[in-house]
């Protein structure tokens, strides 16, 4: 059972309240086709809380689903009357092709053109439908959930692998995600993923998104299966109690699903079921909405000096671009977008400290569509436009070292452009716009227009004569 409160119904989800009880509903479903009696009893006292806590935050919207234990039990119908009497709302009771929709919709808003195909594992069932872009195929729901595992088999690891063999074995469709990604979503296998972080010292530990190579994930999925029932598994602390006794089935899920599907990269996914059910409430024009630049430009809103500002910068940056003759990939422009809404969020910290928190603000934000390659990037790209080139003792080399050495580059590059425009227009709204580059061969020119050619000064050419420098150039400045 699980609550989450998000500030508003809008692209960029923000979640206020997050509360997650493991009534273990769906503990012996396969077996008694009955809910427990203290399963139900534990949940209905979670949803008495739950309505309570929507009531003191005032809630203004409330959606609530019920997904493979109570559709599949013969007293599920039961339990959701008694919840909706106590919630004194309507529950909906999602099928399992509904539910595998929403899924895959959680993941188009939570990925940034996802390719691939997504598996949702919960308690009592697994998930799996195809994603391309903003379109899902027809899911379908399997009894491969933890706890389903875990009662079919009767806690034998091996009988649940021949469970997932032949459920799986029946999907032909599932190896048109050869080459692709598998998106994974739920609660097991995020833990899965959070033990392999650690187990590996990863350097950010944020769910989303995070990334494993097929091969890596069949070794480590394999290697977990072996040593979950009973043998002692390495950093099983980063693991919650109630989940360590599914890791194994979690974990031969996993293997099946790489051995059937044949993925390129596993993908954490921590948006699912929820944030596809909240997403598909959305107008179009609304979905079709970068949750990325969303997502940046609410935080530009909360933290920025003058956020108008932003979008001039993007724009000043963008001439900038094309007067040095730098070449940019579609995904470094949104990045680059996304910089310029993230640019000046740290104002308000210590100036000694405000590459270094923006950093790690960005590194580990709630953001979305997303990869921690393109975290690293931007939260790079403000700690240099803070920091200024050279002050690398401000974050881990780890963090350098998820993106390649020519992206550590355009770091740079971007970072030092945004730190001369914020130099020149003290983050202020009208300035950018009466300035202008000349490139003549290899020399750079900042040109100020009349009406604002008194801000040009020594410490804007000290830094635009080291911008020149990183892209080859030399560089002038000159008032018009």
């Amino acid at each position: 059972m699980r609550l989450v409160v998000y500030e508003a119904l809008t692209r960029s989800l923000t979640p206020v309240f997050n509360e997650k009880v493991l009534c273990g509903l769906g503990r012996e479903v396969q077996s008694t086709g009955l809910l427990a009696e203290d399963a139900i009893a534990r949940a209905l006292s979670s949803l008495r809380r739950f309505r309570a806590l929507c009531h003191v935050m005032h809630v203004g919207r409330t959606f609530v689903v019920a997904t493979a234990a109570c559709r599949d039990a013969s007293n599920g119908a039961d339990f959701i009357a008694r919840a909706e009497r106590v919630l004194g709302l309507k529950i909906e009771i999602l099928s399992g092709t509904r539910e595998a929709k929403l899924s895959a919709l959680g993941v188009i808003s939570g990925i940034h053109q996802p390719d691939g195909i997504v598996g949702d594992l919960g308690g009592g069932s697994l998930e799996l439908i195809d994603v391309r872009g903003h379109r899902a195929g027809r899911g379908v729901s399997l009894p491969l959930g933890g706890l389903a595992l875990q009662d079919l088999s009767r806690k034998s690891v091996k009988r649940a692998e021949r469970i997932v063999r032949e459920q799986l074995a029946e999907l032909h469709w599932l190896k048109t995600g050869r080459g692709r990604t598998f998106y994974a979503v739920g609660g097991t296998w995020r833990s899965l993923a959070r033990l392999h972080i650690s187990q590996t010292g990863y350097p950010l530990h944020v769910m989303h998104g995070y990334s494993i190579p097929a091969d890596e994930a069949l070794a480590f999925a394999q290697r977990l299966k072996r040593q979950a029932p009973g043998g002692a598994v390495p950093d099983i602390e980063a693991v919650a109690d109630a989940r360590r006794p599914l890791l194994a089935y979690a974990a031969l899920v996993l293997e099946h699903i790489i051995r059937v599907v044949k993925p390129k990269t596993i993908v954490i996914s921590t948006f699912g079921v929820r944030e596809g059910l909240l997403y598909s409430e959305l107008p179009v024009k609304e979905q079709r909405k970068d949750g990325l630049l969303a997502a940046a430009h609410d935080l530009n809103v909360l933290r920025s000096r003058s956020p108008r500002h932003a979008e001039e910068l993007f724009d000043w940056t963008e001439r900038f671009i094309k007067a040095a003759r730098l070449i940019e990939t579609p995904e470094e422009k949104r990045f680059r977008h996304a910089a310029c809404l993230l640019a000046d969020i740290g104002w308000r910290a210590h100036p000694d400290y405000r590459g270094e928190q923006s950093l790690n603000l960005i590194a580990n934000g709630n953001f979305g569509p997303i990869t921690h390659e393109g975290r690293a990037f931007l939260g790079l790209t403000v700690y240099y436009r803070y920091a200024g080139l050279g002050a690398e003792d401000g974050f881990s080399p780890a963090v350098a070292e998820l993106i390649p050495r020519i992206l550590l580059g355009w770091a740079q590059i971007l970072g030092s452009t945004i730190r001369v425009a914020h130099l020149i227009s003290a983050a202020q709204t009208g300035v950018l716009p009466a300035t202008t580059f000349k490139s003549r061969g290899r020399r750079l020119t900042l040109l100020f227009k009349p009406r604002v050619a008194a801000l040009a000064g020594d410490r804007i050419a000290s830094r635009f004569r080291q911008l020149a420098r990183l892209v080859g150039r030399s560089s002038s400045i000159e008032k018009r």
